[in-house]
């Protein structure tokens, strides 16, 4: 399949309207491994972006995200702005300059994306963090295939783990039971990027 600009922004305004709706759950979600604040800070982002790209509208793919990027290091606080902008940046400079892509160059975009998480924030697979979304979705792309069941799959099953980085981790056994709210919040990108197609 062939991607657009258009799409993208279909996507990630799509996006930035189901993180504003769960904004609410998603600090829900912080509050007994967090500082309860994921979803509201997330919204300041998606919200900074949307005003950004009213204003000036993004050239290509990779200047959406570039944007995305940007709004998400300047206006989201705690470690959720530094590593979504880290994840965004990965994906804007593969998607630099392109007017369009396809399944293999988005394959290569997440998997930009998950190595710049995984470099800001020194996380592995089964630590309790995003990158239990980013990692299996970028594997599944390689793959050929996604589904939304499977998304979800991956962000419910943050929730055994014990969390071993970040904030959550001060918590030991206490962390154990408790869906990852960076997980779900990825879990959102990715879903909504399925139902845009």
């Amino acid at each position: 399949m062939v991607y657009d600009k258009a799409f993208v922004d279909r996507w990630l305004s799509e996006f930035s309207a189901e993180i504003i709706k769960s904004k609410e759950y998603l600090s829900e979600l912080d509050a007994p491994i967090g500082d309860s604040d994921h979803g509201f800070n997330m919204a300041r982002g998606v919200e900074a972006y949307q005003a950004t790209i009213a204003k000036t509208p993004a050239k290509d793919c990779g200047d959406d995200f570039l944007k995305l990027a940007m709004a998400m290091i300047s206006r989201v606080g705690g470690a959720s702005g530094p590593l979504y902008g880290s994840a965004f940046l990965g994906m804007s400079k593969a998607l630099k300059g392109k007017a369009e892509f396809n399944d293999a160059d988005f394959a290569t975009a997440v998997e930009e994306g998950l190595k710049a998480i995984q470099s800001r924030g020194h996380a592995r697979e089964g630590e309790k963090t995003m990158v239990d979304v980013w990692g299996p979705v970028s594997k599944a792309l390689k793959e050929g295939s996604l589904t939304s069941k499977q998304v979800e799959d991956f962000v419910q099953a943050t929730k055994p783990l014990r969390a071993t980085k970040g904030r959550a981790s001060y918590l030991g056994e206490r962390s154990v039971g408790h869906i990852d709210p960076g997980a779900t919040s990825s879990g959102i990108f990715f879903k909504t990027f399925l139902d845009t197609k």
